[in-house]
Parts: structure tokens; C-alpha cells; sequence
């Protein structure tokens, strides 16, 4: 069984065999993670005990993305719309659940073990060479690789104070689940009429056989995901009207068009309650990845839930007083995988005054900081007024105060992180009021007084954000 819930596998190339466009990124995954622990967005998870496979810990500035990203996810999910609603389901909860939604008999993986190493990998990552021998990708041993099995992916434990079989719960694969069975709850109580969606953002586990590409790929991962009840004659229509919404919200959010594609899953490809799903892909330095999933659900989940729980969970359609079935479309979106896209994507590279600048161009939108105070010195003289001038603006943006080394090695700092605009105190400022603001991506500064430096500094965060296109103007 696979997942539309972006911790899919990463290829090289689509279904079909072609390969992608020469990417434009100028970052790899070694250098976003160097990049990443330096600055204190990314760290590994209890590294002082040598770290634990595939789990991260976020650092100050990662929270700070992460929550940009969220709240801008469920503005445009939730809060900007009227059809949609949120909830927060148990991450534990009726190992029931799970059988009806086929999680326990489907949600595998084929796993085979190397005869040589003991190593244990994905089957349906391996690939023969140019010889057409599969060698194991630990100790290079061709043809020791065994009979692949399935492997379950579900992490489970114990609830309760015995440790047997009848204390069996999991971690939860996804979040979707959560919405479905609280379907007639929300429904209910909301009053809200199709078509609607449920929206949720938590976090979901799985017990991957292999991890990698940072935190591309995770046991532990934050899920944003929305279910879309719609009447099923219009179900395909609301499919087509997702697909274009969500890759809006990617553009929103500062990712180049020419890094983004929409690519339908091919009959083989689809999971067993998909008929029909497509991913938002980005093409990475290593190749096009899973970014978002759309997936057609049908009215296998509602189904599934009435049929193993015995209650009915239909919709009353007042137009011709007959209980229906909705159909389910999902948008579904892994917030940490959106973070290393973003991150990828924002890193460049160039010149100023003969030296070298590392510089993310993030969208003021999920930039961790947003404007950085830097008085020109470190004497009292200053600090008065460059206090003043953070706390007036930290009422509407996260600024980060700054009065550590040289002023340019300050605002290489800044540009490193990714923060937007840098407003600096010097001494002029004593006597004129005025501030120097300097954007990030032009290096170009403008002075202004300190009265009008609200409206001036958002104002150039208006123009630094990037344009989305209205879904007219995209084609799939």
C-alpha cells in the first residue's frame, strides 16, 4: 500500500521512464544539512548520544519556519474559507480504525535482507547495474540480496497495564483517518453541507525500512492533510479543482515554477482506495520527489468505517431526501518535506564586493526571521534607541536583535537565514530619526525616518512576496 501522504519513495524519473529538466538548484542535501545545524534550523535528534536514525529535532529558526508554514497551510485551508473545518484526532486510538481502513492487511513494503551484511532494504529501491545484477548498496555483494516479504509499516505499542497481544494500538500512518470516523461528529455539529472538508494538521508515524535524504524521509513526520466530502457526480471536478489549488499554495510560497511539476499516477501506481491521484513533484538535485499528493479516495473510507463500526455514515442530501455516500478528495502534505523543498529551493549563491555570498531567498512569508535590528555599534549611545525601534516592530513581525561582530559579517549572517530586510541604527540616527533598510536580496538600502518605518518596511515585504497565479492561469 502507498501513501499520497508525502513520505512516498524518491525517483529519479516519472512512471514513464523520462527524466527531468536540469535542475536549478544550487543546493545539495549535504550542504541545506550543514547549513541547517550551523544556523539552527535543523539538528539530529540527541546527538550528544551519537543521534538516532532519521529523527531531527528543530532548532529556533526551524520552529519558526515550521509555524510560518503551518499558518499559512491552514489560512488557506481553513481560515480563508467557509466550506472547511478543522479538527484534532488522538494519535492513538482504536487499533479498529485501522484494520477497517486496511492499514493492518495493505500499509506494506517489500523488504529483503542481504545474505552477506544482514542489511535490510526496500526491494522497490534496489536496481540492477549495468549487467543486470542487484548488489547490495551496504557491502557491494552481488547477488546475495534474498526472496522478498512484506513488511508492515505501522509502528505499534502497548496500551494498558499487561504487554500482550490484547493491549495492541499504533502510532498513527496518517491523519486522514482521524477525520473520517469523526466525519458524522463534524458534520453534525457544523451543520455544514457538501461540499465540505475537514482539515488536520499532526503528526503521523512510520516504520520505514530505509531513511534518507535528510528529512525528506522520516519515521516521525508532521502531516497537513484535508478531506473534501463532495456528491460523487462532481467528485472528479473538485479533483481538477485541487490539483490547481494546491500547486497555487506551493507558488505562494516561493517555490520556482520551472522546480514544480503535476504528474498523475499511472493504474499501477494507485493505491487500493485511489481512483485516481496525482502528485506535486519537485525536481531535486537527485532527481523529481514527492511533494504533495492529491489522491481521489472515492467513498472507499466511509464505507470501509460503516461497514466494520455498523453506524451509517451517509450524507442527507435535502435536495432529493436520499442518504448518499460522499466521494473524498485529499490533499495531503508533509510540512517537514515542504521545509526542506523551500530550503533547497531559497539556497543561492553570489558576489558582493569580491566575496562570496551564501544568501536563501525565502519568501517573507516563511522567512524564521522577518526583520533584523542591527545597531551599527555596540556603545549605550545606540542601544536605547535600536531597542525601540525591535520593539515596535516585533509587534507585527519576528525580528531577531543583532549587535554581535562587524556590521558586514552581520548582514551575511541575515542573508544566510534568509531574513528579508535588515533596518540599521547608527549614529546619524540620533540626531535625524531616520533608519537605513536593506533588502536582502539587492543588498540596496534606502533611509527612512523612524516614524514612517512601519509602512516602509511592509510595504518592501508586499514586493519581496512572490506572485500567484489565479487558477485560470494554471494549466495541468
Amino acid at each position: 500500500m502507498t501513501d499520497a501522504a508525502s513520505n512516498d519513495p524518491v525517483t529519479s524519473s516519472n512512471a514513464q521512464g523520462e527524466e527531468g529538466p536540469a535542475s536549478g538548484m544550487k543546493a545539495d542535501l549535504e550542504t541545506i544539512t550543514s547549513l541547517a545545524k550551523r544556523r539552527g534550523f535543523v539538528f539530529p535528534s540527541a546527538e550528544i548520544y551519537g543521534g538516532f536514525a532519521a529523527a531531527y529535532d528543530y532548532g529556533p529558526l526551524g520552529v519558526e519556519m515550521r509555524r510560518n508554514i503551518r499558518d499559512l497551510w491552514w489560512r488557506a485551508m481553513v481560515q480563508e474559507r467557509d466550506d472547511i473545518v478543522g479538527v484534532e484526532a488522538a494519535i492513538i486510538t482504536n487499533p479498529q480504525v485501522w484494520t477497517a481502513s486496511g492499514h493492518v492487511s495493505n500499509f506494506t513494503d517489500p523488504l529483503v535482507e542481504c545474505r552477506e551484511c544482514q542489511g535490510r532494504f526496500r526491494a522497490d529501491h534496489l536496481e540492477p547495474d549495468d549487467q543486470g545484477v542487484v548488489r547490495c548498496p551496504n557491502c557491494g555483494k552481488a547477488g546475495a540480496m534474498g526472496e522478498p516479504r512484506q513488511f508492515n509499516m505501522m509502528l505499534s505499542t502497548i496500551v494498558g497495564p499487561v504487554s500482550d497481544e490484547s493491549g495492541r494500538a499504533y502510532l498513527r500512518p496518517e491523519t486522514a483517518q482521524g477525520m473520517f470516523v469523526n466525519f458524522e461528529n463534524v458534520q453534525t455539529t457544523s451543520r455544514k453541507r457538501l461540499p465540505f472538508g475537514i482539515a488536520q494538521i499532526g503528526k503521523s508515524f512510520r516504520n520505514e525500512i530505509t531513511v534518507k535524504q535528510f528529512i525528506f524521509r522520516t519515521r516521525e513526520f508532521e502531516q497537513m492533510e484535508m478531506e473534501f466530502f463532495c456528491h460523487p457526480e462532481r467528485s472528479l471536478e473538485w479533483h481538477t479543482y485541487w490539483k490547481k489549488e494546491r500547486l497555487r499554495w506551493h507558488y505562494g510560497l516561493g517555490m520556482r515554477p520551472e522546480h514544480l511539476r503535476l504528474r498523475d499516477h499511472t493504474p499501477d501506481e494507485l493505491s487500493h482506495y485511489s481512483q485516481a491521484t496525482a502528485d506535486i513533484e519537485v525536481h531535486y538535485k537527485w532527481g523529481w520527489g514527492e511533494l504533495e499528493g492529491v489522491a481521489h479516495r472515492g467513498d472507499y473510507d466511509l464505507t470501509q468505517h460503516a461497514q466494520h463500526s455498523g453506524k451509517r455514515l451517509t450524507y442527507l442530501d435535502p435536495e432529493t431526501n436520499q442518504h448518499i455516500v460522499p466521494h473524498v478528495v485529499e490533499p495531503a502534505v508533509g510540512l517537514d518535506r515542504v521545509m526542506l523543498s523551500l530550503l533547497l529551493d531559497a539556497y543561492d549563491e553570489d558576489e558582493i564586493g569580491g566575496e562570496k555570498r551564501v544568501v536563501l531567498r525565502l519568501a517573507p512569508s516563511v522567512a524564521p526571521v522577518t526583520v533584523a535590528v542591527l545597531p551599527l555599534s555596540r556603545k549605550d549611545t545606540l542601544e536605547p534607541t535600536a531597542q525601540r525601534v525591535a520593539s515596535m516592530l516585533r509587534k507585527q513581525w519576528k525580528v531577531q536583535y543583532d549587535d554581535t561582530q562587524s556590521i558586514g559579517r552581520r548582514y551575511r549572517r541575515q542573508d544566510e537565514i534568509g531574513t528579508p530586510l535588515c533596518v540599521t541604527v547608527d549614529f546619524d540616527t540620533l540626531d535625524d530619526q531616520a533608519v537605513t533598510i536593506r533588502e536582502r536580496d539587492t543588498t540596496e538600502q534606502i533611509r527612512v525616518p523612524i516614524t514612517g518605518l512601519e509602512a516602509a518596511v511592509r510595504e518592501r515585504l508586499e514586493a519581496l512576496q512572490p506572485h500567484v497565479p489565479s487558477l485560470d492561469e494554471i494549466e495541468i
